[in-house]
């Protein structure tokens, strides 16, 4: 394992394109004769890498939010929520007497003791609290707390949500820097995490709000799943994917491989972590169907390189992988691990 310089990338290159050994069994099945095609990916694939993992979010996919407000339900404890109006009662002592509205930090103002923060808390917690601070004021304070307002907030949300023409689902498109804006909740990254565990978290902060509150969310739109085909094929470029694919299907995908492929040196380069992880794939052995060959599966931003000839154009390689990576904001500071797949042993 090594940093990689980008100065350093052709040599690498070079090196990876020198590592197979180019040999492969030229002959075919005989009539009527069937053989067993084995699978194969990279160790670091799921076991089930012929169906794709759960799907992480990524930045320009789109999110169907869908509101459930069961304002109906009853909540064992409420607790005072933002905009919720607060009123404190004092039976022998009128003219302290306030009904406010929770501000924004959660907090609202008392005669001679300032500041109370009462959001999250229970109306008999509040109570207590306010006769513990009157102490120092009166011999010996009566109160009580009541939430004549409850649920402004929810309330208004629903009415906006009644209005739209989307009903109670609202669209949002996760940003570049991998965070959502979530109504009463704000921001939160949701990268790279699946959509199971964005709808716990998000309706764990939810139900801080109220218990009458939950979302489902669903994957209106996908930014795409890519694999990037290079080299000797009729159309190189970027190819979207529903599935994990097979090297083979990769190059149908791309028109079909040229004259001059070497369909026995085929690269595979995919990430891990930090690092960039090459083989070599012998598709030669596959289109021959000699029975020792393999599909060798791709994943979502896989990236297959088919040279011309073992020796060929090691600069144009390094400069389309480094254009990929910039790309998809990889960068070249990777360590990089170079290995043959297993199908190449004979």
């Amino acid at each position: 394992m090594y940093f990689v310089k980008p100065y350093m990338l052709p040599l690498l290159l070079t090196a990876l394109i020198l590592s197979g050994c180019s040999s492969s069994e030229k002959t075919g099945l005989k009539l009527g004769e069937e053989a067993t095609i084995e699978s194969s990916s990279f160790s670091f694939s799921p076991p089930d890498f012929e169906h794709l993992a759960e799907y992480k979010l990524s930045p320009g996919d789109v999110l169907d939010v869908l509101f459930q407000i069961q304002t109906w339900q009853p909540e064992l404890v409420y607790r005072i929520s933002l905009g919720d109006t607060v009123s404190v009662k004092f039976p022998d002592i009128a003219e302290l007497d306030q009904t406010q509205k929770v501000l924004p930090d959660g907090t609202i103002a008392m005669p001679y003791i300032g500041t109370i923060k009462v959001y999250g808390k229970t109306a008999s917690e509040v109570a207590e609290e306010l006769k513990q601070a009157y102490r120092g004021v009166l011999n010996s304070p009566s109160l009580y707390v009541s939430v004549p307002e409850y649920l402004s907030q929810i309330r208004e949300m629903k009415e906006d949500l009644h209005t739209s023409a989307r009903g109670l689902s609202r669209l949002v498109t996760i940003r570049p820097d991998g965070y959502v804006t979530f109504p009463m909740v704000g921001d939160v990254f949701v990268a790279a995490k699946s959509i199971p565990e964005i709808k716990n978290t998000i309706n764990k902060q939810y139900q801080n709000i109220s218990t009458s509150l939950h979302v489902d969310l669903f994957l209106e739109k996908h930014a795409g799943s890519k694999i990037y085909i290079m080299g000797e094929v009729e159309s190189p470029g970027a190819y979207d994917i529903t599935k994990p694919t097979s090297v083979i299907q990769a190059i149908a995908l791309a028109k079909g491989h040229n004259r001059d492929a070497q369909l026995d040196e085929v690269y595979v380069i995919r990430r891990k972590g930090k690092q960039m992880i090459a083989t070599r794939v012998n598709a030669e052995q596959t289109f021959s169907m000699a029975g020792n060959g393999s599909l060798f599966f791709l994943m979502p931003d896989d990236i297959v390189y088919i040279p011309s000839t073992p020796l060929s154009d090691a600069a144009y390689l390094s400069q389309q992988v480094a254009d990929v990576l910039m790309f998809r904001g990889w960068g070249l500071n990777f360590s990089w691990q170079l290995r043959r797949a297993p199908i190449d042993e004979d």
